[in-house]
């Protein structure tokens, strides 16, 4: 589909007729706007359901040498009903450099990978199938790239050809490691959330056509492997934004769902970090009383993502959820009607995360009456929210 006709199709969705490719399960039925009628979704993906596992998100601070999913995790999350894993990686942790001596990898060790690490990845791999659990390898952390401190890479993921260069070898590396998994059961998403798009031409920031380059120059290499690995972007603007210059390429988008940010990242340190927030309610209002946030207002705010859907390509959500310092009972009212829009465009999701601060496990809410479950603290109400979509 030409760029300029999604963007056609995004502002008048009530019209707009794509052909959709792909089969998938049974479809859902939305309404995103109030005086448009009731459409059918069908995505081109499995709506797959699920959690974000974070036992390689982040290689500093943790020296543990054997990180694997916990077996018991994946079998709990199964019996629940769940059948998706994203694993959000941090390159650091397969990388052969003194990085935790000198917190640093120099462009010249992009691509030094200590292939015994990833063994760990592969049992990980290995025991979610098992599980019947699709898993998703995500860059969190990529040569030239983080969301979280991106000053820490010696060179631009975005700019520089030797961390464009080393981001196509790691997942080459994944391609040819994992070449004999099935599509059904592992997909590969390139890079967590990307920032804005700056204006094209811009010298030190990332344009949507260095994103474009990037992304494209990776699924190439990919492809050459793996000619039917499924492939999955993040959208623009940290997951907010359906990547117009990729809806040809023949990947899978990945929306992410923390709007209104101000509720969803109520006190967390990395949000919040003046404790700036008002405490947030839903639907949630301006000072003069009108309102400022609701499912109409998120129904609109989603409606491009449903689009993409309409028009054969892939739509997941790669991360959803709310901080535990946000009222229990606004972010039950708040994740039911976000999952009942992204439901309603047949687009399934994978909280942040399992166990911990957005997690149905040990989230230490303290406004919360958790139910023991074989010694895990459990919230029961969370839980049954996301059964039912």
């Amino acid at each position: 589909m030409k760029r300029r006709d999604f963007l056609k199709a995004a502002g008048i969705s009530a019209v707009a007729v794509c052909a959709v490719v792909g089969s998938n399960t049974n479809s859902h039925r939305a309404t995103f706007a109030a005086d448009t009628a009731p459409q059918t979704y069908k995505n081109a993906i499995p709506r797959w359901r699920g959690f974000n596992f974070l036992d390689y998100f982040q290689a500093m601070g943790d020296n543990r040498a054997n990180r694997i999913v916990r077996k018991d995790d994946c079998n709990m999350m199964r019996d629940f009903g769940f059948n998706f894993v994203r694993l959000p990686m941090d390159y650091w942790l397969w990388n052969k450099a003194d990085w935790r001596k000198n917190r640093r990898i120099e462009p010249d060790e992009l691509c030094n990978i200590d292939e015994k690490f990833l063994e760990n990845i592969d049992a990980s791999i290995d025991l979610l199938n098992t599980c019947g659990i699709h898993a998703s390898v995500n860059f969190h952390r990529a040569p030239g790239y983080c969301v979280n401190d991106p000053t820490r890479e010696s060179c631009s993921l975005w700019k520089d050809k030797i961390a464009e260069d080393a981001f196509a070898y790691h997942w080459e590396v994944f391609a040819k490691r994992y070449k004999s998994i099935s599509s059904d059961k592992l997909s590969f998403n390139l890079i967590n959330e990307s920032p804005s798009a700056a204006p094209d031409g811009d010298a030190k920031q990332m344009t949507a056509e260095d994103y474009r380059r990037v992304m494209t120059r990776a699924a190439e290499t990919i492809r050459k492997i793996s000619p039917d690995r499924m492939i999955i972007i993040d959208g623009l603007s940290y997951g907010n934004i359906v990547c117009e210059e990729m809806i040809s390429a023949k990947v899978a988008q990945s929306v992410h769902a923390y709007t209104p940010f101000e509720l969803t990242h109520y006190r967390a340190s990395w949000g919040d970090r003046n404790n700036l927030f008002p405490t947030p309610e839903w639907p949630s209002h301006h000072s003069d009383g009108s309102v400022n946030w609701d499912k109409k207002r998120l129904e609109k705010h989603y409606a491009a993502w449903g689009e993409c859907v309409k028009c054969g390509v892939g739509v997941h959500c790669g991360e959803a959820g709310c901080y535990s310092r946000t009222p229990h009972n606004v972010a039950i009212a708040w994740l039911n009607n976000t999952l009942d829009i992204l439901t309603g465009f047949d687009i399934g999701y994978s909280i942040w995360e399992f166990r911990g601060s957005f997690g149905i496990l040990n989230s230490q809410r303290t406004d919360v009456d958790y139910e023991d479950f074989h010694g895990q603290k459990l919230d029961r109400k969370m839980l049954e929210v996301l059964q039912k979509y």
